[in-house]
């Protein structure tokens, strides 16, 4: 039976703003043939001081959003919508590949030499019940220890185009000195504006040890559980004489996401605003 999702639709991605062109960029390398829809919700963010019925109901708007668009698959790429909202997510559209992102507890357990790892990730992430449990779950699989860090104000700062700032390098000594004194080795970025700034990240470590400390960004793994999902279904898009599109969404300013597109990425691809719709849903702006 052929599937009623077709191959040539775009996959859509979304964030509360610019964090989730980590897991784009992993998602264009590993699938290089997909056209692609990138939604950065910056102007609800941040997510993080929200209640999550307010992010469950962003959430579903913006799935509605990428459907008509013609999404083939979404992509939940950020950890905060990821714990309040991809179960509700889930259940309006049962038949569609939905992929969100979580802390990698696992390969940081797997990659840790003692056991201590920090987890640098949002409040609202590391108080959800879905995680707190995946914590439980691994620490009593592999003994590992899981030293949580919220991370107050940083992905605000990263939203800004703060990334290597003194202001955001002080930020990140705060958070990440306490869990090397306390021996972590290892460091979860937990939230995808983290990778972002992954640069930053290394020199403060290198400023505070001279332990290996290892950093894990789980957007290649995202990248590759979409890849598996999309050739299981049977609606992976075939190389083609058609270049792969990709176009951006923004509901704040689509000058601000085209300059995110080029600083983080390299690249221009088209970007639009959108507007709320007045009946709770969104449509792209009077003046795209």
């Amino acid at each position: 039976m052929p599937s009623p999702l077709p191959s040539d639709a775009p996959i859509g991605i979304f964030d509360s703003g610019v964090g989730g062109l980590s897991v784009l960029r992993h998602i264009r390398a590993q699938l290089p043939h997909e056209h692609l829809i990138y939604f950065a919700d910056s102007g609800f963010a941040p997510y993080g001081d929200k209640p999550e019925y307010v992010v469950t109901e962003r959430v579903l708007a913006i799935g509605a959003f990428l459907i008509e668009r013609g999404a083939k698959a979404i992509v939940v790429a950020c950890n905060t919508a990821t714990v309040a909202a991809i179960a509700a997510l889930r259940a309006r559209y049962p038949g569609m590949p939905i992929v969100g992102v979580e802390p990698g507890l696992k390969p940081a357990a797997a990659a840790s030499r003692n056991g201590l790892i920090g987890v640098l990730a949002t409040e609202r992430t590391l108080s959800g019940a879905k995680f707190l449990l995946l914590r439980d779950q691994i620490a009593a699989d592999t003994g590992a220890r899981f030293l949580l860090q919220p991370c107050i104000g940083l992905a605000d700062q990263i939203e800004f185009g703060e990334l290597a700032s003194s202001a955001t390098d002080a930020l990140l000594r705060r958070f990440i000195a306490p869990l090397l004194d306390e021996g972590a080795d290892t460091l979860v970025l937990g939230c995808t504006h983290y990778p972002l700034v992954q640069a930053s990240i290394e020199r403060v470590i290198a400023a505070a040890t001279s332990r290996p400390v290892t950093l894990i960004d789980t957007g290649e793994a995202v990248a590759r559980h979409l890849a598996r999902l999309l050739s299981a279904g049977g609606i992976a898009r075939a190389a083609s004489d058609q270049p792969a599109r990709l176009d951006g969404y923004t509901s704040a300013s689509s000058t601000t996401l085209t300059a995110a597109f080029s600083g983080l990425l390299g690249i221009d691809p088209p970007t639009h605003e959108v507007v709320a719709d007045g009946a709770g849903g969104m449509r792209i702006g009077p003046n795209n």
